[in-house]
């Protein structure tokens, strides 16, 4: 018999470990890395073990691309409209909404004239985080009088596209209209002997990349952006057949022909302002 009884069992005290603030980190999608927060603003929204790039907002892209208080918008009072009196499991009033308390924007694009390491141009950036960055009249006419505007004071162009919605189907006709309208006003960009340069973010898909996001003179995506009119899932669902490796990402893209440089974020503004100084002037002496 043991000198001192045991207790048949043993309580231990469990103090609560505080919860770890949600806003504080990031888990990184595709390698599934926890990431400080501020790490990953300092890094451009690239994960620094995979090389994964996070969406970023139009505001963030403008203060990435353009010179420090060179921006100056454009018809930033537009605004959409229910024409058709949408109904559904929400209103499309109440998506325009939501989605403008959640972003701080009044339309899924934002346009106006800036200077990209001194260089004068008009700039356009979409934003998935507004109805996908889908492409309705608002945005469709937003993008249109800036390209117009470019082409009336001989200025190059450059959009941002991160547009995973296409045409608004809230808007139904009114919206594929858009399609057309802004492939002819940079039809007469070209004309004038005009640079454009179209950017392609992830996603960029349906209506927005069979209009003005692949009519660029130079097309730049960055890493592992989906790129395409419908998405891999549709086709494959479609078509009965597996898809190959990467399909409609920036370098499968890349690869077959669809789009001339992938370029690193941080990488980015440094290649714009040398296509710029190059092609711009090359582009108004072939016109000459």
């Amino acid at each position: 018999m043991p000198l001192f009884g045991k207790p048949k069992y043993t309580i231990v005290k469990v103090t609560k470990k505080k919860d770890m603030p949600l806003d504080l980190w990031t888990r990184c999608p595709e390698c599934g890395q926890l990431i400080y927060n501020k790490a990953l603003e300092e890094n451009l929204k690239v994960c620094s073990k995979c090389n994964y790039h996070f969406t970023m907002g139009a505001l963030e892209r403008i203060k990435l691309l353009l010179d420090e208080g060179s921006f100056t918008e454009m018809d930033s009072d537009m605004h959409s409209v229910d024409i058709l009196k949408f109904k559904g499991v929400k209103s499309y009033l109440d998506k325009i909404r939501e989605d403008s308390i959640a972003t701080s924007l009044k339309e899924a694009v934002i346009t106006g004239k800036g200077k990209l390491d001194g260089k004068l141009l008009v700039f356009a950036v979409t934003d998935s985080r507004f109805i996908m960055g889908s492409m309705g009249s608002v945005v469709g006419e937003k993008i249109t009088r800036a390209i117009e505007l470019a082409t009336k004071e001989k200025l190059p162009v450059v959009i941002v596209s991160g547009s995973g919605g296409g045409a608004r189907m809230y808007e139904g006709i009114l919206s594929l209209m858009q399609m057309a309208k802004t492939s002819a006003a940079l039809s007469r960009h070209n004309d004038a002997g005009l640079l454009f340069i179209s950017v392609l973010t992830n996603p960029t898909m349906a209506g927005v990349m069979a209009s003005f996001a692949s009519l660029g003179d130079v097309i730049i995506a960055e890493p592992k952006a989906l790129i395409g009119f419908t998405g891999p899932r549709v086709i494959e669902q479609t078509i009965h057949k597996k898809l190959p490796e990467g399909f409609q990402r920036s370098e499968f893209m890349l690869e077959h022909g669809m789009l001339d440089i992938v370029i690193h974020r941080k990488q980015l503004k440094e290649t714009l302002n040398k296509l710029l100084t190059y092609l711009n002037s090359k582009k108004h002496k072939e016109k000459e």
